[in-house]
């Protein structure tokens, strides 16, 4: 039984795998681990390199690639809500650093989830992006909504910025 969270419920799902050779590589094994979620849903095919010995390993890989897909929104909303879809930067240490930006602004992000930030989370919630409704107070915290009450917070009250130094 494998716990969906978007449907909130349990649903039974079987895997399968098996050991399969390309031609043209014949020293190179590759396993085919086929998940079947249940009736009425199309199966996963997970072509994968890793040694898959046991019913567990092929769960592992499983479970792998539901978590890589997760990850992989999540990039696409980095990219999206924080403006960085086609950066025009050339050089490799200029990307660096507005990816090293990112990080720290998804690293701030991700410490308003933490338990001890509950009070100042919910603050910012109701009073910087408030949603009603059943479905928004029974679900998870998403980011973009402690991005935009940040965001309409820092509009209404601009943090301390300091004067430009004039460089001549």
């Amino acid at each position: 039984m494998i716990y969906d969270a978007r449907r909130r419920c349990e649903h039974k799902t079987g895997s399968v795998f098996l050991t399969v050779h390309v031609p043209d590589f014949p020293d190179f094994p590759l396993t085919l681990v086929v998940s079947r979620p249940g009736k009425g849903r199309i199966p996963w095919y997970l072509l994968t390199n890793e040694p898959v010995a046991s019913v567990d390993d092929a769960w592992r890989i499983v479970l792998a690639y539901n978590r890589r897909w997760q990850v992989e929104l999540s990039i696409r909303y980095s990219k999206t809500e924080l403006a960085f879809e086609s950066p025009r930067l050339l050089a490799w240490e200029h990307r660096a650093k507005l990816m090293s930006i990112a990080a720290l602004v998804q690293a701030f992000l991700f410490s308003l989830l933490d338990g001890l930030l509950l009070p100042l989370r919910d603050w910012l919630l109701d009073h910087w992006c408030h949603r009603t409704g059943k479905r928004n107070r029974s679900t998870a915290v998403p980011l973009y909504r402690l991005r935009l009450a940040l965001c309409h917070l820092w509009l209404a009250y601009r943090p301390l910025t300091l004067p430009r130094l004039n460089s001549g």
